[in-house]
């Protein structure tokens, strides 16, 4: 264990300045047969390539309602948000998102089919969220999450939703319970040209 606080820690950058193979400085070139740029190393000839991260979750329903955590953590401190997070190594997207889920709320769930698929290019992230049925009404939200409660769909704070993937998600399943079908949803968010966006819910702010 590390006698730093949790605090301490943060993510690191994606943009690298040194090979982690050698220490050299690297470069952006375009590696012969590729067709962009990268950050390259020309004392050892590694390429550090940058791919999309996947993040998954779940919509989980508690009857009638609907299960939302309150971030403890930044971005988006203080906001709610669906039960998602980056998906580790070695686990699949149903099982990142069980994981997630148990992680921020401590609820038990039965996970249901994939619901929405977006693409966040913009943010190199894929999310993905799966329908769930929440077995119980017992919540113990961990230290990812100030608070974890249900929320009628009446009762749903539209305002204080941390990132447009939820706000589309939600709305995508306000439409489809009143015909009770659940169609997969693939979509993208495309790059916002201020610092909030018009949903079919009114002006959101996402700063």
């Amino acid at each position: 264990m590390t006698s730093q606080a949790s605090s301490f820690y943060f993510p690191a950058p994606r943009a690298q300045k040194f090979c982690s193979q050698c220490g050299t400085v690297l470069k952006q070139l375009i590696p012969p047969d590729d067709n962009r740029l990268r950050d390259a190393c020309e004392n050892c000839g590694a390429v550090h390539y940058q791919n999309p991260r996947n993040v998954v979750g779940v919509l989980p329903i508690w009857q009638d309602k609907i299960l939302l955590c309150r971030r403890a953590i930044e971005p988006r401190y203080d906001k709610w948000t669906l039960p998602a997070g980056f998906m580790e190594l070695g686990e699949t997207t149903a099982q990142g998102a069980m994981r997630e889920t148990q992680e921020e709320a401590g609820a038990q769930i039965e996970l249901g089919p994939l619901y929405t698929v977006i693409d966040v290019p913009h943010a190199e992230q894929v999310h993905f969220f799966y329908l769930a049925k929440v077995l119980s009404e017992d919540l113990f939200p961990g230290p990812e999450s100030l608070e974890a409660a249900f929320f009628s769909i009446d009762d749903i704070p539209w305002k204080e939703l941390a990132f447009r993937t939820i706000i589309t998600t939600l709305e995508h399943y306000l439409v489809d319970v009143k015909t009770g079908v659940f169609p997969m949803h693939h979509y993208d968010i495309p790059l916002p040209g201020s610092s909030s966006t018009t949903s079919r819910h009114g002006k959101i702010d996402l700063d």
